[in-house]
């Protein structure tokens, strides 16, 4: 977490957000119960307890899920971040989307440096330290630690994988460890329009000083609009 007697950088932003992707994507897997109860050990996070899925190849791939999404915050071409659940015959069931799109804009050669922000005047005020961010970020896990109970039954056999949408004129990512792969939105079956086949469920707005982002679900009866690039479980 980020030190509270600090002015944050950009990095301070990115390293918190992503720490935080990270347990809410183990605290999803198990609230959606994509794995068995038994492969998750209780944990902390945010003094709050969560759960973290013990498998060394689940953590491996959320692991550089997280990293590959952190490289994209860094060149701030990121929009949006989702968990997407299917079902096994590969239709998109649920997302949790983390909107990201009010993280402030910064040059990759200032992100170790104090953000400050410019006022009306071309003045430059220094942004004050992060001194509730555990406490929003706490209070949003709670809430993603009881999703299940605002959800439908999910069928067997499901499975997950994270999606960024790009913000408009950004090239989609190429050359990662593990690669996005870039994905056309889809048209909305027989003609209907999806968004009447969405429900959404807000969760929490995270608002400490100048790092916000919204989270949200939705629950997808038909084939949805999908994000501009995903990465896919092996």
């Amino acid at each position: 977490m980020p030190n509270h007697h600090e002015p944050p950088t950009f990095r301070t932003f990115v390293t918190a957000f992503t720490d935080f992707l990270a347990v809410a994507i183990h605290t999803i897997l198990h609230q959606r119960k994509i794995y068995p109860d038994t492969s998750f050990i209780s944990a902390k996070k945010y003094n709050f307890p969560v759960r973290q899925n013990r498998h060394p190849k689940v953590c491996e791939w959320i692991n550089d899920a997280v990293n590959a999404v952190e490289i994209e915050l860094f060149k701030g071409t990121v929009e949006r971040v989702a968990v997407l659940i299917y079902n096994q015959h590969a239709q998109p069931l649920e997302r949790v989307v983390f909107d990201v799109s009010r993280f402030p804009l910064v040059p990759s050669s200032q992100s170790h440096l104090p953000l400050e922000r410019v006022e009306a005047d071309a003045s430059h005020a220094v942004i004050l330290p992060i001194v509730d961010l555990e406490e929003q970020l706490r209070a949003t896990m709670s809430r993603l630690s009881n999703c299940a109970s605002s959800l439908s039954t999910l069928p067997p056999d499901c499975s997950f994988t994270v999606a960024i949408e790009l913000k408009a004129q950004s090239e989609a990512p190429v050359k990662h460890p593990q690669p996005w792969l870039p994905a056309e939105r889809q048209s909305p079956s027989h003609g209907q329009h999806s968004e009447a086949h969405t429900r959404t469920l807000p969760v929490r707005s995270v608002a400490a000083g100048e790092m916000m982002f919204e989270t949200w679900l939705e629950e997808l009866e038909h084939h949805p609009s999908t994000p501009s690039s995903q990465i896919t479980p092996s």
